[in-house]
């Protein structure tokens, strides 16, 4: 990339699912384009097969089918393969903080691996642009075609595209990962883990979200331990479903 130091490798990725659920639904198609600090790209693309139909309404927005994954392997028959290539690798991509990750992440986890989210930093081109000025993919790739568009190969591309020219365009954006990573991800004051959803107060993790905002998790976890359970189920970041782990193990 022209305008992105990189210090570390940073792998573009895209996934095409089975649905919109980052907790249920699974991948059918994934795309990751490495590209480490000497500038080599390293382009890998996949189908999957999700072992479940796919709904006509995913196969609507992407065009694959159950017929052209049938011989495909599942996720977790190459999981260890992929976490392999994103090895030691920041992560970026478009909307991939609200979908792609939590969904990917949850694929491994059911595959027996770790994909490690707290040691990565992550760069969201959908974030700058909100932020910038709000639009889609689509609209986001400026002056250039999107041909294939919902494909993961096409889609991780245009990603880059998009980045860069964002980057070129925005003066004020940093140029680093690890600032572009701060600046998409801004953490609150006090907050315990990436997302703010605990904070440090006297000492104890605090909640600072939802109906138990404001009381410690060791309270939480004694008096109402199934919604500490109930959180780990959900697509929270490894960071945060590491205070409710410990919680529940203090009890």
């Amino acid at each position: 990339m022209r305008n992105l130091e990189l210090d570390r490798p940073l792998a573009f990725f895209d996934l095409e699912t089975t649905g919109t659920d980052p907790m249920r639904d699974k991948i059918v198609e994934i795309a990751v384009a490495r590209i480490d600090p000497s500038g080599e790209r390293q382009v890998r693309v996949r189908r999957i097969n999700p072992e479940r139909p796919i709904p006509p309404d995913a196969t609507a927005v992407h065009g694959i089918r159950d017929e052209d994954v049938r011989d495909a392997p599942a996720f977790r028959q190459v999981a260890r393969s992929f976490l392999e290539f994103l090895a030691d690798a920041d992560l970026a991509g478009f909307n991939i903080r609200r979908f792609d990750l939590p969904l990917l992440d949850r694929e491994f986890r059911e595959s027996g691996l770790d994909l490690a989210l707290s040691g990565r930093r992550v760069v969201d081109a959908m974030t700058i642009f909100h932020r910038k000025e709000p639009r889609d993919l689509g609209a986001a790739v400026l002056e250039r075609d999107h041909e294939g568009a919902h494909g993961a190969e096409s889609d991780v591309a245009a990603t880059i595209d998009v980045l860069d020219a964002q980057l070129a365009r925005y003066a004020d954006l940093p140029r680093r990962v690890a600032d572009l990573d701060a600046w998409c991800n801004p953490v609150p004051p006090g907050a315990m883990d990436r997302s703010g959803k605990f904070v440090l107060k006297d000492g104890e993790p605090i909640f600072a979200f939802g109906k138990q905002k404001g009381k410690p998790v060791r309270e939480v976890a004694r008096v109402q331990p199934d919604y500490l359970e109930w959180i780990l189920k959900q697509d929270f970041p490894d960071d945060a479903r590491a205070i409710v782990e410990e919680a529940l193990r203090r009890r």
